[in-house]
């Protein structure tokens, strides 16, 4: 099974093109940490990414290792895209300011994904804030270059997402990937 990430700083268009791969018919695993930052504010808790960034980061982590497990149930042949990876929370927490502690580094290895990940660029001009996405552009852009040195650092082979349309997006996807045939929806 290939399981492909595509990340890239908030408000970069991650969520609508795994949303356009899922319509064309593929795989894709939604991103943690909107879900958890919902849950998280309906339990009128601490652990939300501006408070208390190492709690937030310990939930994600675990519940991306249930998705990767989960999607390893697939089939060998299947395709798997995941909207941000575990070594994006390495670089969350290299943003915060926090030290990342060699558990990361084991996390990030013991759970490989496909060498090329797809990065979406800082995009101004899509950019919205909305209640889980708080930062501000420059934050975004900021954290869109600390997830291309993680990434780097960590062997991974960037492929920048163009700035254009969301089936550009799919296309450009699909053939950096060298989908076959049986893989096309």
């Amino acid at each position: 099974m290939a399981r492909f990430i595509i990340s890239g700083g908030p408000g970069a268009g991650k969520s609508t093109l795994l949303n356009a791969l899922r319509t064309a018919g593929f795989l894709c695993v939604d991103e943690v940490s909107r879900q958890l930052i919902q849950e998280q504010v309906m339990l009128s808790s601490s652990c939300l990414p501006w408070i208390d960034l190492d709690c937030f980061a310990k939930l994600a982590l675990q519940r991306m290792i249930d998705q990767y497990e989960k999607a390893s149930t697939d089939d060998d042949t299947s395709i798997t895209f995941f909207d941000r990876g575990i070594p994006d929370i390495i670089a969350y927490l290299r943003v915060g300011g926090l030290p990342v502690e060699e558990a990361w580094y084991r996390a990030a290895g013991q759970f490989p994904y496909d060498p090329l990940v797809f990065m979406a660029p800082p995009w101004e001009t899509i950019y919205v804030n909305d209640s889980e996405r708080w930062q501000t552009f420059e934050e975004a852009s900021a954290l869109h270059q600390a997830l291309v040195e993680t990434y780097q650092a960590l062997g991974y082979k960037i492929q920048e997402l163009p700035q254009t349309s969301v089936a550009d997006r799919v296309t450009f996807v699909r053939n950096a990937v060298g989908l076959l045939p049986r893989f096309a929806s």
